[in-house]
């Protein structure tokens, strides 16, 4: 049985009424008051609502604010107990999620409750749905232009411990031996002896394996590279051990960093190359679904999405419109069109979007275009030679792409297209000995002849890089540059960088529901810098010394409170 509480009808008492006006305003301005506002009606609630029924059971806690501690949980990073006291003391998180009722039934939450709808979210994608929902709330609420936005991915840690090669096969083996003694002791009493307990389960800590360093490791990898070997053909007969999770992971390990020559009796196994080991290898049994970037080490990324302003003195927030949880190993290359068409999905499509080299190959520049959205980011790498001689850079061509004139002014005598697309500008001979370019010029340097062959892909390319050089396409993309500022201010402030969690749904769901507490907070701000242009507005102001202003109140004409913080001061003054 679900319960929902009525928070649209207004009742005959406040039940606000004990808080001061003063304590009251607080509240309305802060983070408690958005929320209360914007987003506390906007909950999803038939999602949730179906896992329960109708009228068969024990009442739910009151859905409303179950699906909104979700979100508070995430906001301000708190754990499960600290959750739990929050919402049954902090008035703000009562006000924020309209609990009225004193009773312990509405401001009393177990731990257990709150792990059961957190699963529950986890499962049925509710955190994403809220995700959508509520930023797209935001958006329309605060009218927050969508047209220009910016793309990039952050790193993020799991918690798990970085391990090395070597304990990467130790750490496999021995979470498969303790569940095999665990779940099925007749077949270890059976297949196993002490030795194999002593090396990897009974006292870790103290077995030989903590001692193993430097050298050693070279030593030591290839005979527990043997033992894996040894343990994955003894149980994959045994359709039992076979169905354990851990069984899978020491298959999944063998595969990844060994090879196996051989048959039957003659079966050897061999350590692959470091190099030859792809970055979606396991890197820790105890979060499977960790990866490995090269450049950023283990753990996951997130895609993040924001809409910016090129106005500096924009009234309408930044807001992230675009969160996606991957492995690290995925390539930024294939994050733009998903973002792209979602947003579209939801109304919210830039126009303009903003990312780095590694989004803006020429294939996502043309499906983008296709969207209705232009990407705009740096080519990748120089043309060939760039730097020794004249390419398809230097010469000028119209609209359809044909060569109208080489970088001497000379125009080619014949251009055409093949039937397969690419274009061939012919030039004189004699004119092209003469050119004083001759040296360094690509023309001629082929079997072709003095002739110029280039595919629509790389005349694309080399437009691009023209156009980069402009001082307009500078300007417009120095703005690209916020979104690194976001994902610091997401890692410092909401701490994504370094998770409580493990498992991609989970790390997918903690990750989601902060970069909605983060635009909560944007929408907190611009709240605040309304309610202080409008003060400034109907207050006049006098300068009193070098760095103090006086209020005056336009009515009574009465001096008001001083201001003497620099920074306030430096805002009137500019206005």
């Amino acid at each position: 049985m679900h319960r929902i509480d009525d928070h649209q009808t207004e009742t005959f008492f406040d039940g606000w009424g004990y808080i001061g006006p003063k304590r009251r305003k607080l509240l309305e301005r802060s983070w408690a008051g958005v929320f209360r506002a914007y987003l506390l009606e906007e909950l999803p609630l038939a999602e949730i609502q179906s896992r329960f029924h109708d009228s068969l059971g024990r009442p739910s806690k009151e859905l409303c604010a179950m699906l909104g501690v979700l979100v508070l949980q995430q906001l301000f990073d708190t754990t499960d107990e600290q959750t739990m006291e929050a919402f049954a003391f902090h008035t703000d998180w009562q006000y924020a999620l309209d609990i009225r009722d004193q009773s312990d039934a509405s401001m009393y939450m177990c731990e257990r409750t709150l792990r059961e709808y957190r699963r529950m979210a986890v499962e049925s994608g509710i955190d994403e749905l809220l995700f959508r929902t509520l930023t797209d709330k935001l958006l329309k609420a605060f009218k927050v232009p969508t047209g220009k936005q910016r793309l990039d991915s952050t790193h993020l840690l799991s918690n798990m411990k970085r391990l090395s090669r070597l304990d990467v096969l130790v750490s496999t083996i021995e979470k498969f031996l303790k569940e095999l003694r665990r779940v099925h002791p007749g077949i270890w009493k059976k297949q196993m002896d002490a030795e194999w307990a002593a090396r990897y389960v009974d006292d870790r800590k103290k077995g030989c394996f903590s001692r193993v360093s430097g050298e050693e490791v070279k030593k030591t990898l290839p005979s527990v590279a043997e033992d894996l070997l040894v343990l994955v053909r003894t149980f994959e007969t045994h359709p039992p051990v076979k169905r354990m999770e851990s069984f899978r992971w020491l298959q999944r390990v063998l595969d990844e960093q060994c090879e196996v020559r051989g048959e039957a009796a003659e079966e050897t196994v061999e350590l692959k190359e470091p190099k030859a080991i792809s970055g979606a290898s396991l890197q820790n049994p105890s979060d499977p679904d960790a990866t490995y970037d090269g450049h950023k080490g283990q753990g996951y990324q997130a895609q993040i999405m924001e809409t910016y302003s090129d106005e500096e003195d924009s009234p309408a927030p930044n807001l992230i419109t675009y969160v996606k949880v991957e492995r690290a190993h995925c390539s930024d290359s294939e994050a733009a069109l998903p973002a792209i068409r979602e947003t579209q999905e939801r109304g919210c499509a830039p126009k303009e979007l903003l990312v780095d080299t590694a989004y803006g190959s020429d294939e996502n520049v043309q499906e983008a275009a296709q969207e209705g959205t232009e990407l705009i980011a740096p080519t990748k790498g120089k043309p060939k030679k760039k730097d020794e001689r004249l390419v398809l850079d230097d010469f000028e061509t119209d609209a359809s792409g044909e060569i109208v004139s080489c970088p001497a002014g000379e125009r080619p005598k014949k251009t055409q297209i093949s039937d397969k697309g690419v274009y061939s500008a012919k030039f004189d001979a004699g004119k092209c000995r003469r050119c004083e370019f001759r040296e360094y010029c690509e023309v001629g340097r082929g079997e072709t002849g003095y002739r110029l062959q280039y595919t629509p892909k790389q005349l694309r390319l080399a437009k691009r890089r023209v156009a980069e050089e402009s001082r307009e396409f500078r300007e417009k993309y120095r703005w690209r540059s916020g979104i690194e500022a976001t994902n610091a201010q997401l890692k410092r402030v909401m701490r994504i960088g370094r998770l409580r969690v493990r498992r991609l749904a989970r790390v997918r769901h903690v990750v989601v529901l902060k970069a909605l507490g983060w635009n909560i907070r944007q929408a907190v701000r611009a709240v605040k810098a309304r309610i202080f242009v409008a003060f400034q507005r109907k207050t006049v102001w006098k300068r009193v010394g070098s760095n103090r202003l006086s209020r005056i109140h336009p009515v009574a004409g009465s001096t008001g409170v001083s201001v003497q913080d620099p920074t306030r001061v430096s805002l009137f003054l500019a206005a």
